[in-house]
């Protein structure tokens, strides 16, 4: 079983178990993931990567002055989620992986559950609903595949006080197009109108997925060493984190969704509605040419809580900050906020959301494959120590 932080919604548990093919019916009973969900829109752990120090542009590029703003100000406390999960693992040993793995025959069963957090109110402030089933979709396959499992089938749960027919048929379609993406199935879900829980125009989103990978080609991290190269993998932007922060800053920063975002050519809206990328294929196509020894989901508590969680103990990463391109919406996100340097790198992707651990032998094939098409960067390399080290 796995258990990690999640997305923008108060602290709950989630888990995915039994379900009802072709029933729109999810029934989710604790058996196969628990996920923990808090306002960070992820999981804790840590990266590892090795750099160009060539590139100019910074991994932060703002130096915030002054008293910034911080995600336990916007009324997430990642410390506290932290804590429930250590209680929880100590009911349920084995616990903390980005998916669930369920032994079959001579294959796991891996599983994963998420939300989209409280970015879905963006998409009730600007409309945008065709693409919010796509980060849904990305959440849960993007965990999954970390473990070098193929994604089989998603299902979803849609929750609103009055259905508006039109509405929800947007968001299904995105959630269509994301398992399009990642080449599973959508096998059926749960539809729920109550009446008096949501607001007038508000619905809630989770899902869940399940995929499939052989014992001998599960991808654990126990075998990464010192000097091992860390891969990152370019995001779309936020992602479908951090949003209970992404909103304060908005607020505090006096501008609006429709405005253009300072420093780019797209609005605010756009900027930050990007949909979640899916990793998937790309990664599946990356691990089956050998080498990859670790593969990080950088969501929830960023950088710095998402890349320990795939090393042994004793081991930590080596971030260099000048690696790869920091999309514009973060830089402004910083200044706007005054945010500290490590209260961004533990609260968003800051433009990486895929971090994969491969033997230097491997890391230049990778490279030669995908840095030609901007599709990856070397941002780090593995240590001795703990924890994630910026330089």
């Amino acid at each position: 079983m796995s258990l990690g932080a999640c997305t923008d919604l108060s602290h709950s548990l989630a888990a995915v178990a039994s379900v009802k093919p072709n029933s729109r019916n999810c029934n989710c009973t604790p058996g196969i993931t628990y996920s923990l969900r808090n306002a960070t829109g992820g999981h804790n752990g840590v990266l590892s990567m090795p750099m160009s120090k060539k590139n100019e542009n910074r991994v932060v590029a703002v130096k915030a002055e002054g008293q910034g703003l911080t995600y336990k100000d916007a009324g997430v406390d990642i410390d506290a989620g932290s804590e429930l999960v250590r209680r929880i693992a100590k009911m349920a040993p084995g616990i903390g992986g980005f998916g669930g793995l369920f032994p079959l025959g001579d294959s796991y069963l891996v599983a994963g559950t998420d939300g989209v957090g409280t970015k879905l109110m963006l998409a009730f402030e600007t409309g945008i609903h065709d693409t919010i089933g796509i980060d849904l979709v990305a959440m849960s396959v993007n965990d999954i595949v970390t473990s070098g499992a193929k994604p089989l089938f998603f299902l979803d749960y849609f929750a609103t006080g009055h259905l508006d027919v039109d509405v929800a048929e947007q968001v299904i379609k995105g959630i269509v197009d994301g398992c399009k993406q990642s080449d599973c199935a959508l096998l059926g879900g749960e539809t729920a109108e109550m009446p008096g829980l949501y607001k007038e125009g508000e619905y809630d989103l989770s899902g869940c997925a399940v995929g499939i990978v052989k014992k001998e080609d599960v991808i654990n991290g126990k075998n990464i060493t010192v000097g091992d190269i860390i891969i990152g993998l370019p995001s779309s932007g936020v992602h479908s984190n951090g949003f209970s922060l992404v909103r304060r800053v908005l607020a505090q920063s006096g501008l609006q969704l429709k405005d253009k975002l300072p420093g780019g050519d797209i609005t605010i809206a756009e900027a930050l509605m990007a949909p979640t990328t899916i990793y998937v294929k790309q990664v599946l196509d990356i691990v089956s040419k050998g080498g990859v020894k670790g593969i990080a989901h950088i969501t929830g508590g960023g950088f710095t809580d998402n890349i320990p969680r795939v090393f042994p103990e004793g081991l930590g990463a080596l971030i260099y900050e000048n690696s790869w391109d920091i999309p514009t919406v973060f830089k402004w996100l910083q200044e706007a906020g005054k945010i500290e340097d490590a209260e961004m790198m533990r609260t968003f992707n800051m433009g990486i959301g895929m971090v994969l651990v491969v033997s230097p032998e491997a890391a230049n094939g990778v490279l030669a494959n995908l840095v030609e098409t901007g599709k990856a960067y070397r941002i780090g390399e593995v240590i001795s120590g703990n924890g994630v080290t910026y330089s």
